[in-house]
């Protein structure tokens, strides 16, 4: 009967969505569906409004300026999926605040398959906590940006960062400028501690591993 028909259809679809196979429903590509038609339709009630304003050269303003904003855009995405994959060029690297270097870090440890978790909360601070499927553990904080060119004298967090301990924690210090060598040497003291400087830190973020730059332990 009809009607056992449609029930049957229901409890069918209804299974195919329970296990997520049944594919969108229209509320869920509606929004799509707008925004292209709102890219499609833009473009064009803009050359009929030049070309109402300016005549026949009006379309031709319009093409120019419809590729000039396609291949921002184009840029810009391009640009935004390279940092969110874990690439900084060295004039995106200087502009970075605290918090955004903190970012650019846990971007370029999960591009190199670390799992990290951000603890900045809890510490009041920028902290990464990383582990990567060897079952190595790093702990990254960060020295303040505004110290970047103030030399060795920035405040830590070299000591907090690199106490020693009985756990099996990798302790990196990353620091947009240099360290000075009392740093290094009292890292080198330390056991388990590795100073990321600006020069380390464009390599990684150029492409390199924490295992190239022999900071992951």
């Amino acid at each position: 009967m009809p009607g056992s028909r449609r029930s049957q259809r229901q409890r069918a679809v209804s299974e195919l969505r329970a296990q997520g196979r049944y594919g969108p429903e229209l509320r869920d590509v509606l929004p799509g569906f707008v925004a292209l038609g709102l890219a499609v339709l833009a473009p064009v009630l803009l050359l009929v409004w030049l070309y109402r304003a300016l005549g026949v050269g009006g379309p031709v303003l319009g093409v120019v300026l419809v590729a000039a904003a396609a291949t921002a855009g184009l840029r810009l995405r391009r640009t935004v999926v390279r940092r969110r994959g874990g690439h900084y060029t060295a004039a995106e690297l200087a502009r970075l605040d605290d918090q955004g270097l903190a970012v650019a870090a846990a971007r370029m440890l999960r591009r190199d398959g670390w799992r990290v978790i951000d603890l900045s909360k809890q510490e009041g601070r920028p902290r990464l906590y990383a582990r990567d499927r060897r079952g190595r553990e790093l702990d990254v904080a960060f020295r303040p940006v505004a110290t970047a060119d103030e030399g060795a004298s920035g405040p830590a967090p070299l000591r907090e960062a690199g106490r020693p301990g009985v756990d099996r924690l990798t302790r990196v210090v990353v620091h947009l400028g240099s360290f000075s060598h009392q740093d290094v040497l009292w890292a080198s003291r330390q056991g388990g501690v590795h100073l990321l400087d600006r020069r380390q830190l464009q390599r990684w973020a150029d492409g390199a591993t924490l295992d190239d730059l022999g900071l992951s332990g």
